[in-house]
């Protein structure tokens, strides 16, 4: 028996998750390196375009050998992939957490505005990397992360929309799918280069509406 104001001890043994080793001076000299890269291409690409960017141009700007870059990207399709999953990956961390509380259109469109936003930043950029996404080698590193991101948006679509008790089972995903159909194509179309971010929205909230429960 414990005497009294003593702790008994936990009958459970704590489980203590292993760390990770601290990187060795050659992965952290990698991991600059690439930090560097990317931060120079994401500036550039989004003042000049990914067009009119090369690579000599990022490799002065990282402070690195112009074949350095190559280590990291095969190719600038491959480097704009990079930077632009990392802002999509972060437009969707915050399109979920503005979709908490809501439900319904209002709830997809919380997960998508972001995602739009993302893509406008500089429109040329954004409607390359879409065609990359459904064009490119889906084999490729860069190009799988960007499928991945893809589905995970799609995953967080089907999410809300099966909280919908109008919707029967096994539609979420299919519509989700659907959703992110409207999305992509909405942004690519040539015609829409122009639009502002708000009308981009606005066309995808319209035809997202047709397809819900009212």
């Amino acid at each position: 028996m414990s005497a009294p104001g003593s702790v008994r001890p936990s009958s459970k043994k704590e489980t203590v998750e292993p760390t990770a080793p601290p990187l060795g001076r050659r992965e952290r000299n990698k991991q600059d390196k690439l930090e560097r890269i990317t931060a120079a291409a994401r500036e550039l690409f989004g003042a000049h375009g990914v067009d009119e960017v090369t690579t000599q141009q990022i490799a002065d700007r990282a402070d690195v050998g112009a074949g350095t870059v190559f280590l990291y990207a095969k190719s600038k399709a491959e480097l704009l992939l990079h930077v632009q999953n990392l802002g999509y990956a972060e437009a969707l961390e915050r399109g979920l957490t503005a979709a908490a509380g809501k439900s319904g259109l209002d709830a997809v469109m919380a997960v998508v505005a972001p995602i739009v936003a993302c893509n406008r930043v500089q429109v040329e950029n954004g409607r390359t990397y879409l065609r990359e996404i459904v064009f490119g080698d889906p084999a490729e590193p860069r190009h799988r992360e960007a499928l991945d991101i893809s589905a995970r948006t799609e995953a967080a679509i089907a999410a809300i929309l099966a909280r919908d008790s109008r919707i029967p089972a096994g539609d979420p995903d299919t519509l989700a799918h659907i959703v992110s159909a409207v999305m992509f194509l909405t942004m690519t179309l040539t015609a829409n280069a122009r639009l502002a971010e708000d009308e981009i929205v606005a066309q995808i909230r319209s035809q997202v509406a047709v397809l819900l429960p009212r």
